[in-house]
């Protein structure tokens, strides 16, 4: 279990670094107008916020911590 806890620990403070760099975006569909079988869609890119990739960081010492001193 020591490995997986440390294995996970690394993967989540990896993915809190790309998100604090602004490097995780995503894309958001919304359906902006519709008038019968006509629709207007819109496409919002969105980045994660940084305060996100900050605790991201700190779970992942966390989990990197605890699966070092667990026995």
């Amino acid at each position: 279990m020591r490995v997986g806890l440390i294995i996970a620990g690394i993967l989540v403070a990896a993915l809190g670094i790309a998100a604090y760099l602004g490097k995780l975006n995503f894309n958001h569909d919304k359906e902006v107008l519709k008038i019968g079988d006509v629709s207007a869609k819109v496409e919002e890119q969105k980045t994660v916020p940084q305060w996100i990739g900050g605790i991201a960081v700190l779970v992942g010492a966390g989990l990197v911590v605890a699966g070092a001193m667990r026995r």
